[in-house]
C-alpha cells in the first residue's frame, strides 16, 4: 500500500528557468521525509477537479522541502505556474515507484530529454563524479538545469535538435559511446527516446531503468488513464504508470 500525504503547502521560492518552465521550492516536511528519487507529486490547480502529476526534481529532507521543475503548457499547469511565492499548493505525495539506486561507485549514464530532465537531478547528486549526464533539448533557449547537473560533479553532455548548443543531434549518439562502459543507464523523456535508449542498453547488456511520461487521472492506481503494456515473468499485462511506475526496468516495457 502506498503511503502518501495530502495537504496545502507553502511555495517558498519560485523561479522562471526558461520560457514556460518554472522552478518551485515547496515546504512540505512530511512529503519530503518519505520522498525518493523518481517519484512524483500530484498538484490540484485552483478551481480544477483533476490534479496534475509533476515529478520531483530535488529532495531536501533536512529543510523539509521538495523542488519541482515543470512546463506550463495547459490550463491546469498554467494555473499552478501562477501561484505566488508564499501562496499555497494543494499537493498529494510522494507517489509512484521511483528509481532503484545502485552503489555510488558504479558508472551511471543518466539520459534526459526536454521536461524529462528535472527528475534526473537527484540521480546525478547520488552518483556524482561517477555519472555521465546526457541531456537533450530542442534548442539552446530550452536548455535547463545544466549548471545544477554540473555542480553534482557529473560529466554533462548537452545535445540540441538544431545544434544551437552542445552536440547537434539526439542523445542516442553520445550514449552509444558511453553505454559500453556503463554499469547502469537511467532515463526519462519522450517515449521514442526511451525506446531507442533501451535498445542501446540491451545491445550493450547494461541494466536500464526508464521513467515513463503518461497522462494521469487519479495518480494512485484507481483509474485506468495511465495504463501501459508491460511484461513480467514472461506474460504481458497492463501496468499503471502512476503506481507500478513511473520507473520501470526497460526490459519490462512493451514498446
Amino acid at each position: 500500500m502506498m503511503k502518501y500525504t495530502q495537504g496545502k503547502y507553502i511555495l517558498l521560492k519560485k523561479i522562471t528557468l526558461a520560457k514556460q518552465i518554472y522552478d518551485f521550492t515547496i515546504l512540505c516536511p512530511d512529503i519530503a521525509q518519505s520522498a525518493s528519487e523518481g517519484q512524483f507529486v500530484h498538484i490540484l490547480p485552483e478551481h480544477f477537479s483533476l490534479r496534475r502529476p509533476i515529478s520531483i526534481c530535488g529532495i531536501d529532507k533536512e529543510n523539509g522541502t521538495l523542488r519541482i521543475v515543470f512546463e506550463a503548457k495547459g490550463d491546469g499547469t498554467n494555473v499552478i505556474a501562477d501561484t505566488k511565492q508564499g501562496g499555497n499548493i494543494d499537493m498529494v505525495g510522494p507517489l509512484g515507484h521511483g528509481f532503484t539506486l545502485t552503489e555510488k561507485k558504479e558508472k551511471a549514464v543518466i539520459v534526459g530529454g526536454g521536461i524529462g530532465v528535472p527528475p534526473l537531478l537527484p540521480l546525478a547528486k547520488h552518483y556524482g563524479k561517477n555519472a555521465v549526464v546526457i541531456l537533450g533539448f530542442r534548442s539552446a533557449d530550452a536548455v535547463i538545469l545544466k549548471k545544477d547537473f554540473e555542480q553534482t560533479g557529473a560529466k554533462v553532455i548537452i545535445c540540441t535538435d538544431d545544434g544551437t548548443a552542445g552536440i547537434h543531434g539526439f542523445v542516442t549518439e553520445p550514449l552509444k559511446d558511453q553505454a559500453a562502459s556503463a554499469d547502469i543507464i537511467m532515463s526519462c523523456g519522450p517515449m521514442p527516446m526511451l525506446k531507442a535508449i533501451s535498445l542501446i542498453a540491451e545491445s550493450n547488456n547494461v541494466d536500464c531503468q526508464v521513467s515513463l511520461e503518461e497522462r494521469m487521472g487519479c495518480g494512485v492506481g484507481a483509474c485506468l488513464v495511465c495504463a501501459c503494456k508491460v511484461k513480467k515473468n514472461g506474460s504481458e499485462h497492463f501496468g499503471h504508470v502512476c503506481k507500478d511506475g513511473p520507473v520501470f526496468n526497460s526490459k519490462e516495457v512493451i514498446w
